[in-house]
């Protein structure tokens, strides 16, 4: 088993769709994404798993609403965050 392939925290699934649909990619430096995933993923509780198609057989509706949402108040926090915090310069 490598552990770094073959599980990964569900949340960071959940969060990678969640800047994709708010585009933020486009607006964030490449370092400003980095620390925005670590920051909303920090404030996530941890979900592992192996395949995301298990999650398809384990989880209700209202359960993937509820962390759908969780994300979008982590992701909110964490982009004011980013915002507020001064840029670097080279």
């Amino acid at each position: 088993m490598i552990l770094d392939t073959d599980i990964h925290n569900f949340y960071e699934h959940l969060v990678l769709k969640e800047i994709e649909k708010q585009d933020l990619q486009q607006k964030l430096t490449g370092d400003q994404m980095a620390d925005l995933c670590c920051l909303t993923l920090n404030q996530l509780p941890s979900h592992y798993i192996r395949h995301d198609v298990d999650m398809i057989y384990f989880l209700t509706d209202a359960k993937r609403t509820e962390m759908e949402k969780l994300v979008v108040t982590s992701l909110k926090q964490a982009l004011q965050k980013i915002e507020q915090a001064p840029v670097k310069t080279s």
